[in-house]
Parts: structure tokens; C-alpha cells; sequence
């Protein structure tokens, strides 16, 4: 056992320092700032932001002298902000981890791997400990952020929504890149890698809306594996089993499948 953990430790190290020596690393990182900052800005202070609609409504109520719905801005902020942060990942993610198994056939390290005493297992686990180690330390600033937004609500909002979303945002980062890990196994293409791990997250995205379509025990058997659908829960601050149960298991099955397609690899070389 600590064998297999030095393993994993081994190719954590490795892949976290690839990302930060890495100029396209520090490219999309660049990109996922300035569009989280501008989401941001937007949903809190733009034209049709939650501090201008509040705004219009107490102005509204005082015209007219009515009552204005009670709006939680805290809760509505953290809700907006990390919908946008969800479909951000969408684009972001693919990225990451396309590379992660296609830059290894390219350059002929694959084979290395998959001839080594390291398990496929240690390897798949140390890849994606050190992917989505690097991508929170991108959301890192924009939760420092919020937090400095956050703090200035009065009464004080309490910390339990905000930190199951961002949660919920690691939990959908680690089920992404997971299954994108797969996908990057079994090409040395690493554009053809990005491209088909989009349609395949895009395709558990709305996995629902075609499960109402189909209906019947079968549709609802399919609406459960939608990925939105359970974010969504999380971010609204619905404590759901089952929505933490099906992000691991995307996240596994991506580990088993990465696995999986080595061990073929192995067996083919040999």
C-alpha cells in the first residue's frame, strides 16, 4: 500500500509541476480569470446584476408604496455566479485534460508507462490529483473574491451554501477531467481528445431533457446521470446523497476506464 500511494504521489508531483512550467497552462488559467472576473462584475454591479435589480424594486416599492419581495442577494449571487462557473468548465476542461494521456503517445512516453512497475491505477490517480489541484488553485481567487463580496451582506451569510457549491464546482472539475483522462487515452490526438470530450460532457449535460423525451422507467433511469441537474442541486444548496454518490461515480469510472485502456495498450505491446 504505501508502495502504490509513493506511486501516486510520484506522478502527482510530476504532472502538477508540467502545469506550472507550462505556458498554455498559464494561458487558460489567464482566460478562466478574466471571464470568472467578468461574470463577476456582471451578475453583481452590471446593468441587469442582482444590486441593480434590488435597487429598481425598493425604488419601485417606494413610487408605489407596496411591499418588494425580500431577495436573498447573497444566496441569488452565489447561485448565478457558479451556474456561469459550471458552464465555463464546459470549455475550460477539455482542454486540461486532453493532454494528459495524447501528449504521452505523441511523444512515445506512453509506453514507458504502461511497461512500468506503476500500476495504470497510481498512474490515472496521480494524472488527475494533479489536473484538478491545478484548476482549483485557479478558483482559489475568484472564492477570494466572493468572499470579500460575501462579507459585506447584511445579516451575514452563512457559509454552508457558498462552500457546497464551490464543492459542487471541484466535484464537476474532478468528474470532467476524469472522463476526458479516458478520452485522452485512447488517441495521440490531442484536438480530436478535447473535441470528443466536449460532446461527451455536453451529452451528460442534457441527458435529462432527452430522458423526458423518452420517458418511462428508462428515462428516468437516465435523467439520474445528468451532470447539470445534480450541480444545480449542490449550487442551490440542496444536500443530496445522490448527486455526491454520481460524481464519484463518473470520477471513478473515468480512473477505471484510463486504466482500463493501458492495461489494453500493455497487453498489445507485449
Amino acid at each position: 500500500m504505501g508502495v502504490v500511494l509513493g506511486n501516486i504521489i510520484a506522478i502527482y508531483r510530476r504532472e502538477l509541476q508540467s502545469y506550472f512550467v507550462s505556458p498554455l497552462a498559464y494561458a487558460i488559467a489567464g482566460v478562466f480569470w478574466f471571464l470568472s472576473g467578468l461574470f463577476f462584475i456582471l451578475i453583481l454591479m452590471g446593468p441587469d446584476g442582482i444590486l441593480q435589480t434590488v435597487a429598481a424594486f425598493d425604488l419601485q416599492g417606494q413610487q408605489l408604496g407596496v411591499p418588494v419581495p425580500l431577495i436573498d442577494v447573497p444566496y441569488e449571487f452565489v447561485r448565478a455566479f457558479l451556474d456561469r462557473m459550471g458552464w465555463l468548465l464546459l470549455f475550460i476542461l477539455p482542454i486540461f485534460s486532453m493532454g494528459l494521456y495524447a501528449e504521452e503517445r505523441k511523444r512515445g512516453t506512453l509506453e514507458l508507462l504502461a511497461t512500468s512497475p506503476v500500476t495504470n491505477w497510481a498512474v490515472a490517480v496521480g494524472k488527475l490529483l494533479g489536473v484538478l489541484t491545478f484548476f482549483i488553485t485557479m478558483v482559489v481567487p475568484m472564492l477570494a473574491l466572493e468572499t470579500i463580496a460575501l462579507s459585506a451582506s447584511n445579516p451575514p451569510t452563512s457559509p454552508a451554501i457558498p462552500l457546497l457549491g464551490h464543492l459542487a464546482l471541484i466535484l464537476l472539475a474532478a468528474a470532467i477531467l476524469s472522463l476526458g483522462m479516458f478520452i485522452s487515452s485512447l488517441t495521440d490526438s490531442t484536438i480530436l481528445s478535447a473535441v470528443l470530450t466536449f460532446a461527451l460532457i455536453l451529452l451528460l449535460f442534457f441527458v435529462d431533457l432527452i430522458a423526458k423525451n423518452i420517458g418511462g422507467s428508462i428515462g428516468e433511469a437516465l435523467e439520474h446521470l445528468s451532470l447539470l441537474k445534480h450541480y444545480n442541486a449542490l449550487v442551490q444548496g440542496i444536500f443530496d446523497t445522490s448527486s455526491l454518490i454520481l460524481f464519484a461515480s463518473y470520477i471513478i469510472l473515468g480512473i477505471f476506464l484510463t486504466a482500463q485502456s493501458i492495461d489494453a495498450l500493455r497487453f498489445r505491446r507485449s
